[in-house]
C-alpha cells in the first residue's frame, strides 16, 4: 500500500509505503466496539459516591412516638423519605476497570488505523516541525491539508512549538506515536501521520 507524502503546504512530494500490518487489515465493527467501550470504561474514575442511610449522621432516636400523633410513623430522621437522609441504589465508589490483553489493543489499533486509511481521512506529511510558535501557523497547515474539523497529529517527538501553536484551536490534538490507541484514532476526523511517526508504527508491527 502507498499513500502521497504531504508537505506542510499540502503539496505532493512524494510517496510513502504503508505497511500492510497496520494499515491492511479489514477493520471488525464488532472487536472495534468492544475495544473502544474497554478503553472508555477504563478511563472513568469511578469515585462518585453516596452515603447510605447506615452512613449519614444522625437518626439515633425515633422522631416521635409511634401512635398518636395523627402524623406517619417513622423510625428514623435519616430514612431516604427524609430530607438529608440515606440514599437508595445511588452510585458507589468502583472500579469500571476491564482488562484488554496488549494483543488485543495492538490489533484494535491496527484496524483503526486501516479503517483512516481506506476512508481517505489519513495524511502522511515529512514533518510537522515549525520555526515557532504561532497558532497561525498550525491553522493554515490544517487548511492547506484539508483537515480542519476532529484533527489529530500523530508526531514521532515532543515538539514544544507544536503543543504551543496548537493549543488555542479547539478541534486539534495531539499525541506521541507511543500513545496512540484504538480510540484517539476513530475519534478524530483526520488523521495526520508524520513520515517518521509512520515509520515507527511499521517498526512496531515487524
Amino acid at each position: 500500500m502507498e499513500s502521497q507524502l504531504l508537505n506542510q503546504k499540502g503539496e505532493k512530494i512524494g510517496k510513502v509505503e504503508l505497511p500492510e500490518a497496520v494499515f491492511g487489515l479489514r477493520p471488525s465493527p464488532q472487536f472495534l466496539h468492544e475495544v473502544v467501550t474497554a478503553s472508555e470504561a477504563n478511563r472513568r474514575a469511578g469515585t462518585a459516591h453516596t452515603k447510605t442511610r447506615a452512613e449519614v449522621s444522625g437518626g439515633g432516636r425515633k422522631p416521635w412516638k409511634q401512635k398518636h400523633t395523627g402524623r406517619a410513623r417513622h423510625g428514623s430522621t435519616r430514612s431516604p423519605l427524609w430530607r438529608k437522609g440515606g440514599v437508595v441504589f445511588g452510585p458507589r465508589t468502583r472500579s469500571y476497570r476491564q482488562e484488554l490483553p496488549q494483543a488485543k489493543r495492538r490489533l484494535a489499533l491496527a484496524q483503526a488505523l486501516s479503517a483512516r486509511a481506506q476512508d481517505g481521512s489519513l495524511r502522511v506529511v515529512d514533518s510537522l516541525a515549525l520555526d515557532g510558535a504561532k497558532t497561525k501557523q498550525v491553522a493554515q497547515m490544517l487548511k492547506a491539508l484539508k483537515a480542519e474539523k476532529r484533527t489529530l497529529l500523530v508526531a514521532d517527538q515532543h515538539d514544544q512549538n507544536l503543543i504551543r501553536a496548537s493549543r488555542n484551536i479547539a478541534e486539534v490534538k495531539i499525541l506521541l506515536v507511543a500513545h496512540l490507541n484504538a480510540l484517539e484514532v476513530l475519534g478524530c476526523r483526520n488523521l495526520i501521520l508524520t513520515k517518521a511517526a509512520l515509520e515507527k508504527l511499521g517498526a512496531k508491527a515487524n
